[in-house]
């Protein structure tokens, strides 16, 4: 069975799909076609049940070609217009109809509504792989996405370790960024601070992880720090997804908020402190190795907030709490 899935981005949202590639593999015996765009494909190269990777800006390559099913678990504009463009036997997920989402069968329906629906959204308890399994038609069984790091990926990140000599050390990832969507979605620099402080206290070395949006607020950061005798690494900013990857492989736990960080530590099998303040908890599957920790203002904010700023929003978890939390996983 030839299948062809669309899943362009976001990045987070790429890897939490990454599980279904793994069941229609194995329910249908089939070879996977998966379009996406950018350099997030450094991430599903190698994986046993993809069998090949096009780019988004490629896709003329596969344009003539008939597919056994299609199955597009994007709802962007530029991903439903081309699943009403490639041809398929059957279609599943979510296609444009008069400039907007609409779904192809009966299983996608649910998870438009969330979009779509307030109400729903804040009593929705089916995380986001067991709607988009609705959408394919696929029993849920909790199938995760195990990340591999290729070769040169495992050498950058030893010679990352071997460069701050980290051999034999305790570990703490440390990621807080957030996009202009959500821009509560991210702790409060002055929580990270105290958390860092709190941790170097108990001998954790720590690694800032962030892209190039964040470089000046890292090197806020790491002065501040440094001003008071603290030393940290952080990862390059301008790291490929497979980079950034190998160096979240070499922390012994995981800090975050619901971001595209969260589904690599996960997939790379990472205890993981996941916080939320703006978005559903509920819709992200931890698999048993994350604590999810969300925000007692939480509800005064989520769905209908979620585009505001709140300084009390994001400084509502303390640094205590999360390092509880990680000592707790450790």
């Amino acid at each position: 069975m030839n299948i062809c899935i669309i899943k362009l981005g976001a990045d987070g949202d790429v890897l939490r799909t990454l599980p279904l590639a793994k069941a229609l593999y194995q329910e249908k015996k089939a070879t996977i076609t998966w379009i996406t765009k950018g350099d997030i494909a450094t991430l599903l190269e190698g994986l046993p049940y993809i069998h090949r990777i096009v780019q988004l800006e490629e896709v003329t390559e596969i344009e003539e070609e008939s597919f056994d099913a299609l199955y597009n678990f994007d709802t962007e504009e530029e991903a439903l217009e081309l699943a009403e463009a490639l041809q398929a036997t059957k279609k599943y997920g979510f296609h444009d109809d008069s400039g907007y989402p609409v779904a192809y069968n009966a299983g996608g329906e649910y998870y438009l509504n969330t979009m779509f629906d307030d109400e729903l959204k804040k009593s929705n308890k089916k995380t986001y792989q067991e709607m988009m399994f609705e959408v394919a038609e696929l029993p849920y069984k909790k199938e995760r996405c195990e990340l591999k790091l290729k070769e040169e990926d495992k050498r950058y990140a030893k010679e990352f370790t071997e460069k701050n000599n980290f051999q034999g050390k305790k570990i703490i990832g440390i990621h807080m960024g957030a996009g202009n969507r959500w821009p509560s979605k991210a702790w409060h620099p002055d929580n990270v601070k105290e958390f860092i402080q709190l941790a170097k206290s108990k001998g954790y070395e720590i690694i800032i992880f962030g892209g190039p949006n964040e470089i000046e607020k890292h090197n806020s950061l790491i002065e501040h720090l440094k001003n008071q005798g603290l030393h940290i690494c952080r990862n390059d900013p301008h790291n490929t997804k497979s980079e950034f990857a190998a160096l979240v492989s070499l922390c012994d736990a995981f800090v975050c908020s619901d971001s595209f960080s969260l589904h690599v530590s996960i997939g790379l099998g990472k205890p993981t402190i996941a916080l939320f303040f703006v978005t559903s908890p509920a819709e992200v599957e931890t698999y048993d190795l994350s604590t999810k920790i969300i925000s007692p203002k939480f509800k005064e904010f989520f769905p209908e907030k979620s585009d505001v700023y709140d300084e009390s929003l994001v400084k509502s978890i303390s640094a205590e709490e999360v390092m509880q939390a990680v000592e707790k996983l450790l």
